[in-house]
């Protein structure tokens, strides 16, 4: 992508995001693309497929919202509360359709995506009562002691979404803390979506090349979205909100309390930049991580190293 190419979130989605499409919103734990949930919601994008390894309360949100047709996931729950309230609700009552995975067998189909391969072994899954269930688990007969072989077929979502501490402007991507899933999800995309806290040039992210993941293949939008990732965290820039995941347990309770909320707090707000300021209070104590810096590292001089080289 072109340098130039520095969209709105609101263009980013837009551009990329179609209804009946498959939408990977990627982080574990942290950088939870909670800024461009927001904003499919917003522009009412529906019949999406939405596939995480834990579907958090961002999807909890999208399936309140209307947004989703499928859920593929292999962890469901609000972490260390409960229940996803509105995905349970949609579940029972049949107005979804569900898929579900082990962590490990679904990076694996994110990696037989990436990779073109027709199917990945996934050999832990034969503990389990999901081939049954899942008609994208099967089993083949390895061709080395013929003993049957759990595999699952290949997963490319149509849009990876990626949340990162920074990024620059072609879509190189630098992270630090848990990578989660993110490298499995932007490769096996048909097109990734950037979110970053901030944007930065080239040498800044060369100054320290261990921490980038992505090279910006495929990425087709990159968006300066600070505290995109709120009420999750971002390593180093600001924490979880937990008080938030406790208070989401008693709004997603009741589906008026829910449609209220996504009323007020998503549709009829003025975008992300709106939530920031409305959150700005709570969003400085979060930001009150203090610091945690490791031992610089020498990578040389590119200059003396590329004159050894001739």
């Amino acid at each position: 992508m072109s340098s130039a190419e520095t969209p709105t979130l609101a263009e980013a989605i837009a551009a990329n995001v179609k209804p009946g499409d498959s939408v990977y919103i990627t982080g574990f734990t942290h950088l939870i693309g909670f800024a461009a949930a927001h904003e499919i919601i917003r522009q009412g994008i529906r019949d999406l497929t939405l596939i995480r390894l834990t579907p958090d309360l961002v999807y909890d949100q999208m399936v309140a919202a209307g947004c989703a047709r499928k859920l593929v996931f292999s962890y469901l729950g609000n972490p260390g509360v409960g229940s996803l309230n509105a995905i349970r609700r949609a579940i029972e009552r049949g107005e979804i359709e569900w898929e579900e995975y082990t962590h490990g067998s679904l990076i694996a189909a994110l990696r037989a995506g990436a990779q073109g391969a027709p199917f990945a072994p996934v050999p832990a899954v034969a503990g389990t009562d999901l081939p049954r269930h899942n008609p994208a688990i099967a089993t083949v007969r390895s061709p080395f002691d013929g003993t049957e072989v759990p595999v699952v077929a290949p997963l490319r979502p149509d849009v990876a979404i990626v949340h990162a501490q920074r990024a620059d402007a072609q879509g190189r991507v630098q992270v630090w803390g848990s990578v989660g899933d993110i490298p499995e999800a932007a490769r096996a995309a048909r097109r990734v979506i950037v979110t970053a806290e901030e944007i930065v040039d080239e040498e800044a992210l060369r100054a320290d090349p261990n921490r980038t993941l992505l090279l910006g293949r495929g990425v087709e939008a990159v968006v300066h979205v600070p505290y995109g990732a709120h009420p999750s965290y971002a390593q180093g820039l600001y924490g979880r909100d937990n008080r938030f995941y406790r208070q989401w347990a008693e709004i997603s309770a009741d589906p008026d309390d829910l449609d209220s909320y996504l009323e007020e707090q998503v549709r009829s707000i003025g975008g992300w930049d709106a939530h920031v300021e409305r959150e700005r209070e709570r969003l400085n104590e979060l930001s009150k991580v203090g610091e945690s810096v490791p031992n610089a590292v020498n990578f040389g001089d590119n200059a003396a190293i590329a004159a050894v080289q001739e």
